[in-house]
């Protein structure tokens, strides 16, 4: 009797914790974008959320926390619990760029977060104005060593459009002045104007102008051609493969996640990154669908702070 009393109470135990271990994995997740909504980083988590909540058998929502270029976001999901509950959009400018320029880091993106995977990338265009008298890369920097007071725009010191710009001095040994703008509109504007003489932005901004006739391309930064210029170079093709960059964007998790609730997560945005709707819709926005294992993500961010740290202290871009 005593021995079915046991039994019984141990079955009970059991269910009732495998009851808990089923509610803790079906927790509804979120989804936090450090942007407002309409922008590229808020389409890639919304574009994910129906495909998660398929595999993740659970609620997936996305909450958009804008702020100082995501940072605000990135320091918020440093403090959520590590239980699988809270992710976030990460990409380039507040995992590799914006706390490399700051005079006190408010986090460590190569330690303060876990990689679950990569989700996307993107290339970018190097553009000039259609009026300026060169057609090529060559071309350029012989026309911008020879002309005083050359430039190049950018959407806001301590962009990526800033700092692909510098990446092109340091490379190319130029010496064009940066002149930041408020966003990529009002600095593609003087570009096709031609007080601005270069503009190194995604295709998205300034494609429509080159197939214009507005703008001319030099180079892509991407490791290929990008199929509407076909006859536009890569960076490394015209003999500069140090310029080679691209956006990216992944989904990152607190610190310290158990390595059980990392493979569910990881293996949920793989096969919602595998689904044809998902990819069409990311690829029909201009990104490239990367899918990556965490370590694999972990790895690329690694690489991307040491790479962009040295570009940023070479040009000496605080933004304190």
């Amino acid at each position: 009797m005593h021995s079915l009393v046991n039994r019984i109470a141990t079955f009970g135990v059991a269910v009732t914790l495998a009851t808990l271990a089923s509610a803790q994995t079906n927790k509804p997740v979120k989804i936090i974008v450090g942007f407002p909504p309409g922008g590229g980083i808020d389409l890639i988590a919304r574009t994910l959320q129906p495909a998660l909540q398929d595999e993740l058998k659970t609620t997936v929502i996305v909450e958009n926390k804008p702020g100082a270029g995501g940072v605000v976001a990135a320091q918020e999901l440093v403090r959520m619990p590590a239980d699988g509950s809270t992710i976030l959009i990460a990409n380039l400018g507040p995992f590799a760029l914006a706390p490399n320029m700051a005079e006190k880091k408010a986090y460590d993106p190569t330690k303060d977060f876990t990689p679950i995977g990569q989700t996307s990338g993107a290339s970018y265009i190097a553009a000039i104005p259609a009026s300026l008298p060169v057609n090529t890369m060559t071309e350029f920097i012989a026309w911008a060593k020879a002309h005083p007071n050359p430039n190049f725009a950018s959407g806001g010191s301590g962009s990526i459009t800033h700092l692909n710009g510098e990446l092109l001095n340091a490379q190319a040994g130029l010496k064009l002045t940066h002149v930041p703008y408020k966003g990529s509109a009002p600095a593609l504007t003087d570009l096709m104007g031609g007080s601005a003489h270069l503009l190194v932005d995604v295709a998205s901004v300034v494609m429509p102008n080159i197939k214009g006739g507005k703008l001319k391309a030099i180079y892509v930064t991407g490791k290929e051609r990008n199929p509407e210029l076909p006859n536009v170079p890569t960076a490394r093709e015209a003999g500069f493969p140090g310029l080679e960059t691209s956006g990216w964007q992944g989904v990152v998790a607190p610190p310290n996640l158990p390595a059980d609730v990392v493979k569910r997560l990881s293996e949920a945005l793989q096969k919602s990154l595998a689904r044809a709707d998902v990819r069409s819709k990311l690829e029909a926005s201009g990104s490239n669908v990367v899918s990556s294992t965490p370590g694999e993500f972990a790895a690329l961010i690694k690489s991307e702070n040491e790479r962009w740290t040295r570009v940023i202290r070479a040009a000496n871009i605080k933004l304190d």
